[in-house]
Order: C-alpha cells, then sequence, then structure tokens
C-alpha cells in the first residue's frame, strides 16, 4: 500500500482536503538525554527540500540523521481567503492538522517524548497554531520561527482580505490575543531579519499595493515574551536556511554553540527524493508516478556532458522517488526531468556534499512571454533572494531584468537565449553554476539552481 498518494501520468486528482501526513520511516532513539528530535517545517509553497542546508549543518554537528525529520506539507500553497475551501490548496487549519499527524508519529518513531519545532515563513504559523489549539504544548519543548509574519503580513480591512497572512483576520487575531506570544512549558524563539525581509515592511510594496501601509512594521516576525534573534542584512528565506539562523537554532534546540557552521564531506554522498507535481497552477507535494528521470555528471566549467550516458536513470513508482544514486562530492549535475503536460526540465546543480533524501525534483514553469525565445535559462535561488549590492550574482555575465532594487524580493531571474547551443554560466557570491541551453521548440527549459 502507497504512503503517498499518486499522480499517473497525466492525471489530475480531484479537488480534495489534505490527507494526514504519512508517517516518516521507523526510526529507534533511545538516548533521553540527548537533545530533542527536530522537525522542521517548510513555509508557503515549498518543500523539505529547502532544509537541505540545515539538515547537514545538524548532522555535521553530531545530530544522527535518524533525529532529523522534515515534514512535506501535501498542498503547500496557502488559499488565498483562509475559510474559503480552494483546489490543491490548504488552510491553516489543514496545516496544523496534518503537522499534529507528523509530530505523533515522529515521537512513536523515536520513543521519545518531545521534539523540536523550527519552521521557516508559513511553516511557522502552523507551530503556532499546533501549539495553541493542536494540542501541541505537551509534545514540544522548543519552537523556532524564522521570518514568521507573527503580526501578520498585513494588518487591513481590504488588502489580503480574509488571508490566513493578515493580522485583522481569524487566524492571526486569535493567536494574537494574549498578552504575549509563549506558550507555557515550550522555549519559543524567532530569528528574524533587521529591515529585510519582504513581508515584514511598513509598505506594501511586495503584496502589489505600493504606497499603502502594511500596518506593520520591520518587526512584524518578532514573538512577544520569546528570545528574538535578529540578523542584520539576511532575507526572508534567509533567516531560516543561512548558516548564522543554522547557528541560532542549533545553539537554542542542543543548548551548545555548534562546533561548526561548515558541511562535513563525505565521500560517496548517497542522494534520493520525490518527483512532484503541478494541480491548477501551483506546486503540490504529492509524488508523481511514470516521471522519467535522468542524471548526467557535466563538466564544472562549461556544462557539457561527460558522458552521452545518464549516471543514473529511473521512471518513477507510485512513490514518486527517483534515487537512490551514488554521487560523487565534487562532481556538478543535470537532472533531466520528463512528465507528462510539463516542460522536459533540466535543472543544473552544484556538488552534493553529503547524502540526502530530500533532492526533489520539481518542473520549471514557462513564464508569460518565454515562448517566443528560441532558449530560456533561469537561476533559481530557493533559499534565498537575490539582494542588488548585497550579492554578487549574474547570470551569463548579466544581471537578470525584474530583480529589484532595495529590499531583496526575488528569487528567479532569467535570460533568452538564441538557438545556437551554448554555456550560461550562474554565479551567486561563490557558488558557480554551468549550464547548456536547450531548444524551446522541443519543449525544454533550463535552471540552474544554487545551494546557498
Amino acid at each position: 500500500m502507497a504512503l503517498w498518494p499518486t499522480l499517473a501520468l497525466g492525471q489530475q486528482l480531484p479537488p480534495r482536503q489534505p490527507t494526514p501526513q504519512p508517517a516518516p520511516p521507523r526510526r529507534q532513539v533511545t538516548d533521553v538525554a540527548a537533545p530533542p528530535p527536530v522537525v522542521f517545517v517548510h513555509g508557503n509553497g515549498d518543500s523539505s527540500a529547502l532544509w537541505i542546508n540545515n539538515l547537514w549543518r545538524f548532522e555535521a554537528n553530531g545530530y544522527k540523521r535518524n533525529q532529523l525529520f522534515p515534514i512535506d506539507f501535501i498542498y503547500p500553497n496557502a488559499r488565498r481567503e483562509d475559510a474559503r475551501p480552494e483546489p490543491f490548496r490548504s488552510s491553516a487549519e489543514d496545516q496544523t492538522r496534518q503537522l499534529a499527524a507528523f509530530v505523533a508519529e515522529v515521537l512513536k518513531a523515536t520513543r521519545r517524548r518531545k521534539v523540536a519545532l523550527v519552521g521557516s515563513s508559513r511553516g511557522g504559523n502552523a507551530i503556532r497554531s499546533y501549539l495553541v489549539h493542536g494540542g501541541g504544548a505537551a509534545s514540544v519543548s522548543h519552537a523556532v520561527l524564522c521570518g514568521t509574519p507573527n503580526k501578520g503580513i498585513v494588518i487591513s480591512d481590504s488588502l489580503l482580505a480574509g488571508s490566513e497572512f493578515n493580522g485583522a483576520f481569524p487566524f492571526l487575531k486569535e493567536l494574537n490575543a494574549g498578552p504575549d506570544d509563549l506558550i507555557p512549558g515550550v522555549d519559543m524563539m524567532a530569528i528574524r531579519s533587521d529591515k529585510n525581509d519582504k513581508y515584514s515592511q511598513p509598505d506594501a510594496r511586495f503584496v502589489g499595493a505600493p504606497g499603502k501601509p502594511t500596518g506593520v512594521g520591520y518587526d512584524a516576525s518578532e514573538l512577544r515574551g520569546a528570545r528574538n534573534v535578529v540578523l542584520d542584512g539576511l532575507d526572508h528565506r534567509e533567516v531560516a536556511f543561512h548558516k548564522l539562523a543554522f547557528a541560532a537554532m542549533y545553539e537554542f534546540v542542543a543548548g551548545r554553540a555548534p562546533a561548526s557552521m561548515f558541511i562535513a564531506q563525505e565521500p560517496l554522498p548517497v542522494l534520493n527524493g520525490r518527483v512532484t507535481g503541478i494541480a491548477e497552477g501551483v506546486y503540490t507535494n504529492i509524488p508523481v508516478a511514470d516521471a522519467e528521470v535522468e542524471v548526467f555528471e557535466v563538466d564544472s566549467r562549461t556544462g557539457e556532458r561527460k558522458s552521452a550516458l545518464a549516471v543514473h536513470r529511473k521512471v518513477t513508482g507510485e512513490d514518486g522517488a527517483w534515487g537512490p544514486m551514488v554521487a560523487r562530492p565534487d562532481a556538478h549535475y543535470e537532472f533531466v526531468l520528463r512528465m507528462a503536460a510539463q516542460p522536459v526540465t533540466h535543472t543544473y546543480r552544484s556538488p552534493f556534499l553529503r547524502s540526502s533524501d530530500v533532492v526533489h525534483l520539481r518542473p520549471g514553469i514557462l513564464g508569460k512571454g518565454d515562448e517566443s525565445a528560441a532558449a530560456i535559462v533561469a537561476m533559481s535561488r530557493p533559499r534565498g533572494y537575490f539582494g542588488v549590492g548585497r550579492d554578487k550574482f549574474t547570470l551569463d555575465g548579466k544581471v537578470p531584468p525584474g530583480i529589484n532594487d532595495g529590499v531583496p524580493g526575488a528569487s528567479l531571474g532569467k535570460l533568452a537565449f538564441d538557438a545556437n547551443p551554448r554555456t550560461v554560466v550562474a554565479v551567486l557570491n561563490n557558488e558557480v553554476i554551468p549550464t547548456r541551453t536547450w531548444p524551446l521548440k522541443d519543449n525544454h527549459l533550463v535552471i540552474a539552481e544554487f545551494l546557498n
């Protein structure tokens, strides 16, 4: 019996409410004196794949892999109005129930009484709701909320009306009704930016209403009465996934500073993950069956394949798993994903230093106007935004259009190219990813995905 609902090739599920998160693999941890197991809770539209660096750093500092549990919400995107059902999107209550079921399975698997919860952005909403409304306080020792809009992205009767992220509407209004945000018996911490979080801004520019007040300030992601850590210059995503954010959350949960913030390399990393799909224009975390994945080792300077033969190939089954694959920690890879009704997606990645089972694959999405190009290459930064003046980033030696100045707010940039195959290099600070163009007329899309 499959643990996950499955999409066969070309099939869409009918609209329905998310079902409880399936049980993670049974894992045994018996040392009750050890720091608690950690459950990582991703944000809006995301998946557990975003936690890969945090997982590696926890492992490099003594946590066993079987103590770290990243959840995947089935429908990761929030409803536009929390109280109104919307296909393939989740309410705050949906996510609360799914998190509660997942924590119960983690406690059963590890034979521990409590877990620590670490959430990014919307993941913190699920954590707070679980602690307040879902009976989670008895099962949680620590809660770390990173960039979570605890006061709301807005407090407004007109902007984001009815949204889970609006402090004037029931979900956040109820959570914020008390004199503070503390939960008895749970150590609480919030990690936030100084002024660089796009969702903690006095101006409503990032919710489509520039010049209008949001009703919140730069401190919108603080927790009243809790320990609040401010990481200057980091953006909305980086306050969860940057190495400085890791250092803060690790010390808070483990009770000691990390020995290192670097990721210790393994000789032969084993990689795995799931192929997931798209429904009505939004990503889901539902595995896709009958998707073909090929992995090629590529030249670290040109992105050209070192061999016409893939180092790994698999057609996914009901669980969506595309691996396992034994990798080399010094190798650059091209992942080719073919699935029904989506572009053939070529994702170029930096070397994987350690093993991971959250190397999830999603198809790329063509944007408005892309169809007029001969080839499209995008650079994607899932764990942060591109900061003009803060970061060094280029695609083919240029800064792509559409990346805003000021507060970092874009995680994707792209350029169009002609039909002649060639190398296109993406750069983000010290991370360099070479790619090759592929013809759009044959439904190919290219993405350079940064790890940092």
